[in-house]
């Protein structure tokens, strides 16, 4: 895995010193994301700039070394990632009379494009990446990323200069980066605990969308071209519905074993040790299963454990493990070790993030990076094959209330809203909720009302609202799953997962979400996957191959850490500090009278933590010194 950044600026006209300066520091803030190589390139002329950081995974020469250029430097590319069907790419390429210099991946890509073009290219590999492409002899720059949007890649502009990078941190070390906060996203944030795609913290900053491409050509760059589809979720979507699977249930399983295979195999090639997340529950037990059994020695696999029974899933991942032979290993967390993490919780993930099991996360791939380079995860599991416990409980309110029409469900509202005025005001949100998917976004939403919360924010449109995108198959529960993969999935847990890990170089790998497994898993019928209101019954099917359903089948435990009660004990002055209400005040970013309210009802017993979490965030991230902004 690797950073990437660079700009292109057709006015300045920079010198080529000046150029690889500042090219180099904005690489230089991702040398997390790959410690073991550096590069840069610029043609002042065109006034491009590449930088590239590197963490070595494939062929550790310096033949892979970054920016790569094709032979006659017609192109080039500063690529993160990896394309894990290089070696059948290569055999094509190398029978119609290709030749190479190395054996890394980056280099069959780049000679890919050179000779099918960059979109048959992007169809024929299988991979997580995000990847900058400059031709040279068209001048443009095209930024691509992968189909789920594993990998992370943002852009904009600052002035008339076009800036991209891994991370935000690349970004802000260019001289002339305006940080201007989004009221609009940060109300986002309040919403979701994450800024959803494609906006960012920053004004006029965003995230390029997973499946998308961007291109940008001299002598046109004031044209803002949008990101546009070369494979989208939605499609897979629709596939699925339009081209069903024609087999039986053990068919499917048979089909499902197959497609997991490959993506495993796939995934355990690397030149440096490979290990997988193991915390005993389907997902990730099915993926160290299928190792284990692709695999001729025992797979590494790492767990965390806590001492409070409610988030501990530690006993269970090490029976696991006993039972597949893996050499396990794992770490009891304290809390002083946890409370720790949170200081860096600002850098690590570099615009405000407050999904809370980033802590744990981190501190799992802290603890897997001492022993391995790459580890396989589970992730993707729940939104494929109707995991999480949200479905069915959604689906049956709205089974109760969606039957009767909308003006009677709103004069019931209105009754509850006289008979118990300072009482039930969600449940009277919820009799009023326009159809089921508002009802899935209302549930889903933490801060209910954020114009009110956030000062001088208005309503932006993001995937949440648009429904007809999202209402391709007729079922509610799998109209919930495609919503949460395209928006929940690279937006939260992605995020989550590419930023822990590459906090402390380990490169994440996630064979769930190979798109092969993903638009096979949108073919199957609801049946198949949802069985009594439990999910993955086609992942639990062929877990059983590998690990007897008694060790496995538990109540879903979110990886989590006890927030709650650490923000009324060892977090309180902390977050007392964040959440002052002079310095929310001062600060002019949120309403501090409704922030005090939920602090103080929290401190008397109630539980806001979700609500607190995502003000604190924000707040430690502003508080940041690296930020270098207080006036917004």
């Amino acid at each position: 895995m690797c950073g990437i950044a660079g700009f292109l600026d057709e006015q300045t006209r920079m010198s080529a010193d000046e150029m690889r300066q500042i090219v180099t520091r904005m690489a230089k803030s991702l040398r997390h994301r790959g410690p073991d190589d550096f590069g840069q390139w610029v043609d002042p002329p065109a006034g491009i700039a590449l930088g590239h950081q590197r963490l070595a995974i494939v062929d550790l020469s310096a033949s892979g070394h970054q920016p790569m250029a094709t032979p006659n430097q017609g192109s080039w590319i500063v690529f993160n990632g990896e394309i894990y069907n290089h070696l059948e790419l290569r055999a094509d390429l190398i029978s119609s009379g290709h030749e190479f210099r190395g054996r890394s991946d980056t280099e069959v890509l780049l000679t890919a494009i050179q000779a099918w073009g960059l979109e048959e290219t992007l169809h024929r590999s299988v991979g997580m990446f995000a990847f900058a492409w400059w031709d040279v002899g068209n001048q443009r720059l095209t930024l691509v990323r992968d189909r789920l949007g594993i990998k992370p890649l943002y852009y904009g502009w600052s002035g008339s200069v076009f800036l991209f990078g891994s991370e935000l941190k690349a970004l802000r070390t260019f001289p002339s980066f305006a940080a201007s906060i989004d009221r609009n996203s940060l109300a986002l944030l309040l919403q979701h605990c994450y800024i959803p795609t494609p906006y960012s913290i920053y004004q006029g900053i965003y995230k390029l969308p997973p499946g998308c491409l961007l291109t940008i050509r001299c002598g046109k760059q004031q044209e803002r071209p949008t990101p546009v589809n070369w494979w989208s979720l939605r499609e897979a979507v629709a596939q699925g519905r339009d081209q069903p699977f024609r087999g039986s249930r053990e068919d499917a399983n048979e089909e499902l074993q197959r497609r997991l295979d490959e993506a495993i195999r796939l995934r355990m090639l690397a030149d440096v040790p490979v290990g997988a997340f193991l915390s005993g529950g389907i997902d990730s037990s099915l993926v160290v299963g299928a190792m284990q059994a692709a695999s001729s020695r025992p797979v590494r696999t790492f767990s965390i454990g806590f001492d409070s029974p409610e988030f501990n899933e530690a006993p269970y991942a090490k029976r696991v493990a006993e039972h597949l032979g893996t050499e396990h290993s794992e770490h009891y967390v304290s809390a002083e070790e946890a409370l720790d993490v949170i200081p860096l919780l600002p850098t690590i993930f570099d615009e405000p993030f407050a999904d809370s099991s980033q802590i744990p996360t981190y501190l799992l791939s802290k603890m897997t990076r001492q022993h391995v380079t790459v580890s396989l995860s589970g992730d993707g599991g729940d939104e494929l094959f109707g995991g999480y416990q949200r479905y069915p409980h959604i689906a049956r309110a709205w089974k109760k209330i969606g039957w009767l029409p909308r003006p009677l469900r709103q004069s019931a509202a209105a009754l509850l809203g006289v008979v118990r005025p300072a009482r039930g005001r969600l449940l009277r949100r919820v009799l009023c909720v326009k159809n089921a998917q508002h009802l899935y976004t209302l549930l889903n939403t933490h801060w209910k009302e954020t114009s009110q919360v956030v000062l001088g924010s208005s309503a932006v449109s993001s995937a949440f609202d648009e429904h007809t995108d999202w209402n391709l198959r007729p079922n509610f529960y799998e109209q919930m799953m495609h919503l949460d993969g395209a928006t929940y999935l690279p937006d939260d847990i992605l995020t989550k997962v590419d930023r822990a890990s590459m906090a402390v170089s380990l490169e994440a790998r996630v064979p769930l979400l190979d798109h092969r497994l993903v638009e096979f898993a949108w073919s199957l019928p609801l049946a198949w996957k949802v069985r009594n209101g439990i999910g993955k019954q086609p992942l639990r099917d062929v877990l059983a191959r590998y690990v007897p359903p008694a060790l496995t089948e538990r109540p879903k435990v979110g990886f989590g850490v006890p927030l709650a009660q650490w923000l009324r004990g060892e977090l309180r002055d902390w977050a007392e500090a964040l959440l002052d209400e002079q310095r929310l005040d001062r600060e002019g970013f949120f309403q501090p009278s409704l922030i005090r309210e939920k602090w103080d009802a929290h401190l008397a017993g109630q539980d806001w933590h979700y609500h607190l979490w995502d003000i604190l965030m924000f707040q430690a991230w502003f508080d940041y010194p690296s930020r270098g902004f207080r006036d917004c």
